[in-house]
């Protein structure tokens, strides 16, 4: 339940707060200073046309590294209000030193907050989703502004005075904000924390490719659970007190969320058997592609169509999966042809092993083999079997060029590849079918 008599009192002292600043609002000094503000806002205001493209012009020659280049680009799109800003501040030096303090004291506080708008919109942009940058901005901008108009005590009082009390947890606006600020701020750092292990250890070329995406998966999740804990626990929050709750919320997203969890285990499994790894090429079911990435959930496999399936991690573990690259790279490939029985066979298997050598990707080392699987109704089957070392640059298209360089060479060297042939023979009709059809006809 709500305590009322508390937020009466605050919202009183607010009142007479805001009644005795609206006195120095209708004082001529504060007009002279508002028509200051104005003028000093057009000039920024009109200064801005000519000084944005000058500034465009030196960002456009691309000798700017491109972490400085955003940043210098978010400076550029508040060019307005860092120039408005310069000429608040330098009129508010030459008041102060000209004539008494409070004579600028509006300019004073309006500079205080443009400033402060200003660095936090900067500084938020290093948060990459925009959604998130702003909020953080507004928030923290809502904060600093509370204090430079110092009613931050009177506004934490307010806050504070919204609450419920859940059992032995009092839960008030005042504690939902801080949580939402500190757990935000946390989860950012503990995000460009996370990325920038997962950079370092991409580097490292000792390290095999699923230890890297374990490492920073790891790394991820601990400061998580890291920053969720200090955040909450920096409010004030005592944990013991939500242990019985938050234990039944778990059991709830336990049931629910089963197949995820085990996703995410097999995620795990996978990372650590190196069973697959960035890289490798693939068979699942009819997907045949490379992995492009491992996530937590998922792993994604690009195919040579471009397309990207999202295959479960699950799949990976209960299933039977093809790894064409898992403890080397060589794949032994096979086409089957046939030839004429006019043909030498011995002279069919060197002109077939010499043709599919000259191939870029065929290795020489397996050396490709050719033999005889048979002897069919109108051909001598043959089988060629050849190596090669990049799978993830198709097997469909290899097979392509080596079929087409047999046809080559056995056309070259006039060697007949047969087909099946069908003879039919029509047989006369005996003389007595042929008398009877008539009397037939004429019954």
């Amino acid at each position: 339940m709500f305590d009322t008599e508390p937020l009466f009192e605050i919202l009183s002292t607010l009142q007479a707060e805001f009644e005795f600043r609206l006195q120095f609002f209708t004082n001529p000094i504060f007009a002279a200073q508002a028509a200051i503000a104005v003028a000093a806002f057009l000039f920024a205001h009109l200064m801005r046309y000519w000084i944005d493209p000058k500034i465009e012009a030196r960002l456009r020659q691309g000798d700017i590294p491109a972490r400085r280049l955003r940043f210098y680009t978010v400076l550029r799109r508040r060019t307005r209000a860092i120039m408005f800003i310069c000429l608040l501040w330098g009129t508010i030096a030459a008041l102060r030193y000209t004539t008494w303090p409070s004579r600028s004291y509006a300019l004073g506080i309006l500079a205080s907050l443009v400033t402060a708008w200003v660095v936090f919109a900067v500084v938020s942009r290093l948060i990459r989703n925009s959604t998130l940058s702003r909020a953080v901005a507004t928030l923290i901008w809502c904060f600093v502004a509370l204090h430079i108009l110092d009613i931050d005590e009177e506004a934490s009082q307010l806050l504070d005075s919204a609450a419920v009390q859940l059992g032995g947890l009092r839960i008030s606006l005042l504690l939902v904000v801080q949580a939402a600020v500190s757990l935000t701020l946390l989860f950012w750092a503990a995000s460009a924390l996370s990325n920038l292990v997962e950079r370092r250890t991409s580097s490292l070329d000792d390290v095999s490719p699923s230890m890297r995406v374990l490492i920073g998966k790891l790394t991820r999740i601990g400061l998580f659970i890291l920053a969720g804990i200090v955040g909450l626990q920096t409010i004030g929050l005592d944990l013991t007190s939500i242990t019985v709750l938050s234990g039944a919320i778990g059991v709830g997203i336990g049931f629910g969320l089963q197949k995820i969890v085990s996703n995410l285990i097999s995620g795990f499994i996978l990372l650590m058997d190196k069973s697959i790894k960035p890289g490798d090429v693939i068979s699942l079911g009819d997907t045949f592609g490379w992995i492009s990435s491992l996530g937590a959930r998922y792993v994604s496999v690009v195919t040579r169509d471009g397309r990207e399936y999202l295959i479960p991690n699950e799949d990976l573990i209960t299933g039977q999966v093809v790894n064409w690259s898992f403890s080397s790279n060589l794949v032994r490939l096979e086409v089957t042809f046939g030839i004429s029985y006019e043909a030498d066979p011995h002279a069919v298997r060197k002109l077939a092993i010499e043709a599919v050598k000259a191939l870029p990707r065929v290795e020489n080392v397996p050396a490709p083999v050719c033999h005889i699987t048979g002897f069919g109704d109108s051909s001598v089957d043959f089988v060629l079997r050849f190596w090669i070392h990049d799978p993830s640059e198709g097997v469909v298209n290899i097979k392509g060029n080596v079929y087409l360089a047999l046809w080559d060479a056995l056309k070259a060297a006039e060697i007949e590849i047969p087909y099946p042939k069908r003879d039919v023979y029509v047989k006369e009709a005996p003389a007595s079918a042929v008398a009877f059809r008539p009397a037939a006809a004429e019954e």
